[in-house]
């Protein structure tokens, strides 16, 4: 019933989707700070925030679902929502200054941290915002949802880009996602410029579907990739091996984009 009730309220769903991102960053952060050994005390800051967050949005899903937008309730969103932002932002930044702002080179910015990773964060933020800030009844929260599936899969081109530039697309493959992202994003960028149709939305979808099955195929082979790895220790080569999580942002991403076109193809058909 439950299940049921988050599935036909996109509103909530949206809500939803958040918190099981801000959750899973908490791990992925861990693992990916893990390999440098938290050289930096700021490295647990967005630890922290996932985790402290992530409990909140739970309390409030499970027992205040039905107030999200009203008085201290409304609130903890925000608050929840605009300090997701400013860690993301100063996350990239930091990231940045790890190495590329010492060279200010494109080889200084493949092989510096990944800078785009952490705007994840102003991504969720921003999204809890629009939650509070746009009536879901209208089109507009559809069409806000889509832009920022968009720039989700702007910044997984990136990444995907840089990461595998690191070894220099050695196995062709690694051009998978990349091109996958690229096709992802002028497709949906097609439904700000024009008047979507029945068949552009299932289009979409296609496109949408195929990002899962990339994404599905990228974990698999970053799997395959740290089970081989030259290191003995397994620890070892899953720490500091190919990031065996990143490939999921393309599903994740898809899941995101889906809930936009399928609200704005309900309230276009209507």
């Amino acid at each position: 019933m439950i299940l049921k009730k988050i599935l036909d309220d996109y509103f909530l769903l949206l809500e939803w989707f958040v918190f099981l991102n801000l959750s899973f960053l908490t791990f992925d952060v861990y693992l990916a700070h893990l390999a440098s050994l938290f050289h930096h005390p700021g490295e647990y800051i967005p630890i922290l925030f996932s985790l402290i967050s992530s409990i909140l949005l739970i309390f409030i899903l499970l027992f205040k679902s039905d107030r999200l937008k009203e008085g201290g309730v409304k609130t903890i969103g925000y608050l929840i929502g605009w300090g997701s932002v400013i860690t993301g932002v100063l996350g990239m930044v930091f990231h940045l200054m790890s190495h590329f702002f010492s060279e200010v080179t494109i080889k200084s910015l493949v092989y510096t941290a990944p800078f785009v990773a952490p705007l994840s964060y102003t991504g969720l933020g921003l999204l809890l915002i629009l939650n509070r800030k746009v009536d879901q009844k209208t089109k507009e929260w559809a069409y806000w949802v889509i832009f920022f599936s968009l720039g989700g899969f702007v910044g997984n081109f990136i990444l995907a880009l840089a990461d595998h530039a690191q070894n220099g697309f050695f196995n062709i493959l690694e051009w998978i996602p990349v091109f996958g992202s690229a096709l992802a994003v002028g497709a949906l960028l097609t439904i700000f410029i024009t008047q979507p149709t029945r068949e552009h939305f299932k289009f979409c979808y296609y496109v949408l579907a195929l990002q899962v099955l990339i994404g599905i195929a990228g974990f698999v082979l970053h799997s395959q990739v740290n089970l081989e790895g030259l290191s003995p220790s397994f620890f070892d080569n899953f720490i500091y091996g190919a990031p065996i999580f990143a490939p999921l942002l393309l599903p994740n991403l898809a899941i995101l984009a889906f809930i936009g076109l399928r609200d704005l193809e309900k309230k276009i058909s209507s």
